[in-house]
């Protein structure tokens, strides 16, 4: 096998993605490192930050080895390290949770792409290390409390096989439908687990965005989380299930922006496309056909969100564009002018 050191198309596409969402995590990481009153948590952000800073950098040079311009991505202009606490003490580790559940998604991904050796070098670097920590934060956030597990349930004494389509069955007008499946309780606390974090996150960038339309889209947001949230509570009570996933309101009063509008609609431009794929994932996972539609029902919400938020991204010129293939139609209709 030949190892050429040239990149190709995915291995670019990939790994500029890669390096906007690292520069985004790492200005977060700085304005919650300053901000952070238990050392426990500013070692754990600052650890992350520590490793990020080293394959960012072996980003930028593998940029440089390639005669390729470096990505703006996000810089210290996005941050404003001066800004007083805008979430309460846990979030900023149950946030890096979550990002951290995001880049286990975008690394998979984006080794499934590569042929470069250094490229999969960085990935299994940058796999590594987001697996520590998401590890690190879990104990963390049980540790304190801040964090509940899924409900506990009766464990199965023998194994059963599906008899019938009607185990499908969740529109029924008459008769009981199915009990849920561990699964399926599964994905709906992960949904809601993830939506609380989201509405709290949203909800602070809408107190403090500079940009009104970029404040009447994060409200926008916010509602959507709260619409998701209600709709797997229902689901659940309705099964006499147990809710464990907190919704505690944990943004401060503050309205000062630790975040550039930019940075701040990046970042939920990533979580949607999370959202996405999580939604996705849990239709397809959901054998009961009520709870696959209303998962669907939910991420077209989210799909006509996310499309909202990239034109309000180009219209302020806050979406940096992507490596893209040559125009060749383009290129000979110039050279024939």
């Amino acid at each position: 096998m030949v190892q050429t050191t040239k990149l190709n198309v995915s291995e670019i596409g990939s790994i500029w993605q890669t390096y906007q969402e690292k520069t985004l995590i790492m200005r977060f990481l700085e304005y919650f490192i300053v901000r952070a009153e238990d050392p426990q948590a500013r070692n754990i952000l600052g650890g992350l930050w520590q490793e990020l800073n080293f394959y960012v950098t072996e980003m930028e040079n593998l940029f440089s080895e390639q005669g390729m311009v470096k990505p703006i991505g996000f810089t210290s202009e996005d941050v404003n390290l001066e800004a007083p606490k805008l979430y309460d003490n846990g979030f900023d580790i149950m946030f890096v949770r979550i990002l951290k559940e995001v880049s286990m998604g975008l690394y998979t991904l984006g080794i499934n792409m590569t042929y470069n050796k250094k490229v999969m070098g960085i990935y299994e670097g940058l796999t590594t290390v987001t697996q520590k920590i998401y590890k690190l934060s879990t104990t963390y956030l049980l540790e304190k409390g801040i964090l509940v597990p899924p409900p506990f349930v009766t464990v199965p004494k023998q194994t059963e096989v599906i008899q019938n389509k009607n185990y499908m069955a969740g529109f029924k007008l008459l008769g009981d439908k199915r009990p849920l499946n561990d699964l399926e309780v599964g994905i709906l606390h992960h949904n809601l687990e993830t939506n609380n974090i989201g509405m709290q996150l949203i909800t602070g960038f809408a107190q403090c965005a500079q940009n009104k339309e970029a404040k009447k889209y994060f409200i926008k947001g916010k509602e959507l989380a709260k619409k998701q949230i209600k709709t797997m509570q229902e689901l659940l009570l309705d099964e006499d299930i147990q809710l464990s996933a907190k919704s505690g309101a944990t943004v401060t009063t503050s309205t000062v922006p630790p975040f550039s509008d930019k940075l701040m609609m990046h970042c939920i431009y990533i979580l949607n496309g999370f959202g996405l794929i999580g939604s996705g994932t849990g239709g397809f996972f959901s054998l009961r056909n009520d709870l696959a539609m209303k998962t669907i029902l939910l991420a077209k919400d989210v799909y006509f969100y996310a499309q909202e938020g990239i034109e309000l991204k180009i219209k302020y010129g806050w979406f940096e564009e992507p490596p893209q293939m040559e125009g060749r139609s383009q290129i000979i209709k110039k050279e024939n002018e």
